[in-house]
């Protein structure tokens, strides 16, 4: 009990210079995991043009002649079938005029068989002189304008049931109507056009490309097309027509895709995609939020890969827009560049890179 006095001052000086060693010691260095990409130039292109399915074959129905409808047996989307009746116009004129053209051949023909008896009858006298050569030239000039007389009202007749025909519209092939233009009691002119019939089984995509990336297009260019949509169905197509010039507001040029062997789901009048993949020289392209404004100059921090530490690489930028940027001069392939974060890293700093590289 006597030595506690001198044992009280060692503790006190064993314990200031515990304290001292941890003050001494530095802190743990920390270790910040970041998402990084590893730089693959881009040496492709995609390119998307939206459009719509359509008809490649089409055709406006119309009347030849003036007249007031009386049916129409069709609406849109509805299927037709070749030879099928379509509409109609009022037949009353056209099947008066017809009789009328039958009774004139009958006529005709009556004339002509009195004519050609005639001839027959002055043909016999003047063989056995009872009749004068004038006589019987007249007779055999009258069969013969008889006869003119008959082809004349066989001809008509023929006009009269070709124009009768005409008040009958029909398809000259299977497929759907995609427009009507007249309602029954309707009169219609001549060419007016009554319902549009279109083609089911081949369909093709209609898209605007912009002029400037028209230039290598050729009859035959492959392109991805997918339904808006359905976006899993989709199929290929190739390039049928280009317009020759450029629209003048838009300056795009209309593109026709035959498609190949599309889905149904590829309906007339749906919404699609078509892409196009291009080669184009090797670009660098990175998220906007890797990019690092210091000192008038454009950074990025770059991962050493066997010491985890960042490190500070200047770039010149080519291009930027709202999301990425294209680097001009700098990069490499390969390189790791931190894609996030960049304002609170500092040279030197040991970074970790989770699995996958991002």
């Amino acid at each position: 009990m006597r030595r506690l006095p001198y044992l009280i001052p060692g503790l006190f000086v064993l314990g200031a210079l515990a304290a001292c060693s941890k003050s001494e010691e530095k802190p743990p260095e920390i270790i910040r995991p970041v998402l990084s990409v590893v730089i693959e130039p881009r040496t492709t292109q995609i390119y998307g043009f939206a459009g719509s399915v359509e008809p490649q074959v089409s055709a406006d129905l119309a009347f030849r002649l003036l007249g007031r409808v009386v049916s129409r047996d069709v609406k849109v989307g509805d299927i037709v079938s070749k030879g099928t009746t379509i509409a109609a116009l009022d037949p009353t004129a056209l099947e008066l005029a017809a009789q009328a053209a039958k009774a004139e051949l009958s006529n005709a023909e009556a004339q002509f068989a009195n004519a050609a008896a005639s001839e027959e009858r002055q043909r016999q006298l003047l063989a056995s002189a009872n009749a004068s050569q004038a006589v019987f030239d007249a007779a055999q000039q009258a069969r013969k304008a008889a006869e003119a007389n008959v082809e004349r009202a066989r001809a008509s007749l023929a006009k009269s049931q070709e124009q009768l025909g005409y008040t009958r519209l029909f398809s000259d092939f299977d497929g759907v109507v995609t427009a009507v233009g007249a309602e029954v009691g309707q009169t219609v002119s001549a060419g007016q056009t009554v319902v549009t019939v279109a083609r089911s089984d081949l369909r093709e995509a209609v898209v605007d490309i912009p002029d400037q990336l028209t230039g290598d297009l050729t009859a035959g260019t492959q392109f991805h097309v997918i339904l808006q949509s359905l976006p899993t169905i989709q199929t290929e197509a190739k390039l049928r027509e280009i317009a020759p010039q450029a629209e003048g507001s838009t300056r795009t040029r209309r593109v026709k895709l035959t498609l190949t062997d599309p889905p149904q789901a590829f309906r007339l009048g749906s919404t699609v995609t078509a892409t196009r993949m291009t080669k184009v020289a090797p670009t660098i392209e990175l998220p906007l939020s890797a990019l690092l404004e210091k000192n008038g100059a454009d950074e990025v921090w770059i991962v050493d890969p066997r010491t985890s530490s960042v490190s500070a690489k200047e770039i010149k930028v080519a291009a930027k827009d709202a999301a990425t940027f294209t680097v001009a001069e700098g990069l490499e392939a390969g390189m790791r560049v931190v894609t996030a974060g960049v304002h609170s890293l500092s040279e030197g700093q040991k970074v970790k890179v989770p699995e996958g590289g991002v």
